[in-house]
């Protein structure tokens, strides 16, 4: 089966090259040149739009940066769905709102085509690696014909419930991991400021309670100012306002969210929605007057 895979970026690109490099017939659309050209290098081969894919692939996985764009590429003018066929599999793996992901699966169900919301965790290094963990939404069958090229792209998936709970289990994650960032900041520029050197301190407290692969990845970046997005300020803002949205409908108070979201945008200001989740740190060290920083090191496990 034909496979379609519309959105080349930082996690797409990676993504699509594990569905190349697995031998299928490929697919690929995105506005921009570059990622369409590395993607032909390893075999894919190039769709003039979206329409196109939809028209070809019975398989057609998204990788997109909003809703609104998720909605133009499905429903838009030369958008899939004006040339998707019944049976057609459309599945989108970008961060979206659980309402976004409920509107494309009863939209793209009258023409029968089927949708599977299904958001990722891993970031980057997980979409190079192919260590993702999917957690979808949608009927069981459709989730069972997907499954073949989820294991080709990550580590895990898991079917959450019906449509749009994967987008819910999705803004969950989004909201623990980031909170769990900030409160690694925080407790940095808390230790730096009373003169504890932030190395030992992380030795001294990652093989207890609080402990987590949060700290892990995140401290050692902060230590050594590397704040190269793996996850950018941008893309966890917008998840975390989905969060609140949601929060917003469902009528749960959110107030760390809340709160968080209020960070995010102080770092807007300064510039920084291009640097990596971990630039939090950024926010408190401002408050605080210090900087939190390290000579790297290795840390036994």
């Amino acid at each position: 089966m034909k496979v379609g895979f519309i959105g080349l970026g930082i996690m797409g690109k990676p993504m699509a090259k594990h569905l190349a490099a697995a031998g299928l017939e490929l697919a690929v659309y995105d506005v921009n040149p570059a990622a369409v050209e590395a993607l032909t290098a390893a075999g894919a081969k190039a769709a003039a739009s979206p329409a196109e894919i939809g028209g070809s692939c019975g398989v057609i996985f998204l990788s997109l940066p909003n809703g609104d764009i998720v909605q133009q590429v499905l429903f838009g003018p030369d958008g899939v769905a004006s040339a998707a066929q019944a049976g057609t599999i459309v599945c989108d793996t970008s961060s979206v709102t659980p309402g976004q992901s409920q509107a494309c699966f009863q939209r793209l169900a009258e023409q029968g085509v089927a949708f599977v919301d299904a958001p990722v965790s891993g970031g980057e290094p997980g979409a190079i690696d192919g260590t993702l963990a999917f957690m979808a939404g949608g009927r069981q069958a459709d989730f069972d014909a997907l499954r073949p090229y989820f294991e080709r792209m990550g580590a895990s998936a898991v079917l959450v419930g019906d449509s749009g709970s994967g987008s819910v289990a999705k803004l969950a994650n989004q909201v623990i991991v980031n909170l769990t960032i900030a409160a690694v900041g925080e407790a940095f520029v808390l230790s730096t400021k009373a003169g504890a050197d932030p190395w030992k301190v992380f030795e001294a407290i990652r093989g207890g309670l609080a402990g987590s692969a949060v700290l892990e990845a995140k401290l050692p970046m902060m230590a050594s100012r590397n704040f190269k997005a793996g996850g950018s300020i941008t893309v966890n803002r917008k998840d975390i306002k989905n969060a609140l949205d949601a929060g917003y409908q469902l009528d749960v108070p959110m107030p760390l969210s809340s709160q968080l979201f209020a960070i995010q945008q102080a770092l807007k200001v300064e510039g920084r929605l291009g640097e990596d989740h971990s630039a939090y740190v950024k926010f408190f060290e401002r408050l605080a007057g210090v900087e939190v920083r390290g000579e790297p090191r290795e840390v036994q496990p």
